[in-house]
């Protein structure tokens, strides 16, 4: 094998590595400092609810994105919420249902204190 052919090979590896195995890797761990967010403010039910300031978790703004990694955390906290595992109040502040991260990520072992 020539040196083109290897030098071609590891730029289609990296490729893969940049666009499904590192952002996949990134999420899982977004989603493991969510839930330890939670956990450590005591938003755990309905009268401990934070919102997104008290958490730590409101978006980043454009200017502020444009200059550092991206975070994955806003979109951790999307999954969560589509999951059901995050509630949010009438009041648009949010907590964990334990009982639901128990139900739905006890097997990815993201639910270990």
């Amino acid at each position: 094998m020539n040196y083109t052919a290897l030098f071609i090979l590891a730029i289609i590896v990296i490729a893969f590595l940049g666009l499904f195995v590192v952002p996949r890797f990134m999420l899982k761990r977004a989603l493991k400092k969510v839930i330890k967010t939670f956990r450590d403010l005591n938003a755990t039910d309905l009268k401990n609810a934070k919102t997104l300031e008290e958490l730590g978790l409101k978006p980043r703004s454009l200017l502020d994105g444009m200059f550092k990694l991206r975070d994955y955390r806003p979109y951790a906290l999307d999954l969560l919420r589509k999951a059901e595992i995050v509630k949010v109040t009438e009041d648009g502040k949010l907590y964990l249902l334990e009982v639901r991260l128990q139900e739905k990520l006890g097997h990815m072992g993201l639910n270990k204190r």
